[in-house]
């Protein structure tokens, strides 16, 4: 991957961009994408856009959600332990014995989510995977008075985990959910303004917010931008590691490629088009199969305004909301190359529309 490009990533992955407060990871997408732009914008909550070849059609929105799923302050004891309350799909069993920064008006609060050592803890019977709200925070303080003078209620918490290699191209990060899917259409826009293929549609990357607790920011902006066309992009399960039923939840592998899903909100005509730019791409393509839905933001994007044809296309992810989430930058870098061949290969006033 490219100096300039993996700098981005990492920096875009680190900044904590909790659902609902996503302001400091959308500034750094914005600072990047205007780069390749000609124009860029934000909405009412916060929704990020930059626009490509403004005035060309058809309409294309290229979107990604911002957040990471999180937790906030809810209760502080009267010894100035902190309990929490969910923000998104986080686990409780692995969010204990973890280092944890709380985000107040003064900045970044250092805390560690509490864990009672084994030899203290009762050996009757099974142990019961833990509940959010047994989960508490020590940020080092005697009492409440002396807590409240640092947090607040309602103040957002992150796990403090960052970007590292693991090992050649595989990475790990706490919030590659959905940093990559920022990442890619982001990129897009760079290869297709410095491509010297002339593009006729015009290009709306989108770095959306509140995914994680309802697909909420997806829904305001395609109401706003009225496109004609949505390639989303999210992370997908890996299913290459012990204990994951295949023949549950398919046979998806790192190292393999994207992923493109069929059925329901992923529009037949789209997803051809989408298979015939990989296979003229040399792009290898994983297959996954959709149930009634697909969890992403596609799912509220294809029905707006009396339907938008839509497609979604995912980044293998192994250990998906947790803070050792595993990539390949290699898959990864074969969104945007995707993404752009899409774009390029558009006609101008081309509709997708299922052949009956």
């Amino acid at each position: 991957m490219r100096e300039a490009s993996l700098n981005f990533l990492k920096t875009l992955v680190n900044t904590p961009s909790p659902t609902g407060h996503e302001t400091r990871g959308q500034r750094v997408w914005l600072d990047y994408a205007k780069q390749f732009s000609d124009e860029t914008f934000s909405d009412a909550y916060g929704n990020c856009v930059a626009v490509l070849n403004k005035g060309g059609g058809p309409r294309i929105m290229l979107a990604a959600h911002a957040d990471e799923i999180a937790m906030a302050v809810n209760y502080i004891d009267d010894n100035g332990f902190i309990y929490v309350q969910k923000m998104g799909g986080i686990d409780a069993a692995i969010t204990k014995a973890q280092r944890i920064f709380i985000h107040t008006r003064g900045g970044a609060v250092k805390g560690v989510v509490g864990n009672v050592a084994p030899h203290l803890t009762s050996k009757d019977g099974d142990a019961k995977p833990p509940k959010i709200h047994d989960l508490f925070i020590d940020i080092g303080v005697s009492n409440r008075k002396e807590a409240e003078k640092i947090v607040r209620i309602g103040d957002p918490i992150t796990l403090a985990d960052e970007f590292d290699i693991l090992r050649g191209d595989l990475a790990v990060a706490r919030a590659f959910d959905n940093r990559i899917g920022t990442f890619a259409v982001a990129e897009t826009l760079r290869l297709l303004k410095e491509s010297k293929i002339k593009i006729n549609a015009e290009v709306y990357a989108v770095s959306n917010v509140q995914e994680e607790v309802g697909l909420l920011g997806a829904r305001q902006i395609a109401y706003s931008l009225k496109p004609d066309i949505a390639l989303v992009v999210d992370v997908t399960h890996a299913t290459d590691y012990p204990t994951v039923s295949k023949t549950q939840h398919g046979d998806t592998r790192i190292g393999s490629g994207p992923t493109i899903t069929h059925g329901g909100c992923n529009h037949l005509e789209v997803v051809k088009r989408l298979e015939e730019v990989a296979a003229k791409k040399k792009i290898p393509l994983q297959h996954e199969a959709m149930s009634n839905t697909s969890g992403t933001d596609t799912d509220v994007i294809f029905w707006t305004r009396g339907g938008i044809a839509s497609a979604l296309i995912s980044l293998p992810n192994r250990y998906m909301h947790s803070p050792v989430e595993v990539v390949s930058l290699k898959d990864l870098e074969l969104i945007p190359q995707l993404l752009a061949a899409f774009v390029q290969s558009l006609k101008k006033g081309e509709e997708f529309k299922v052949k009956i």
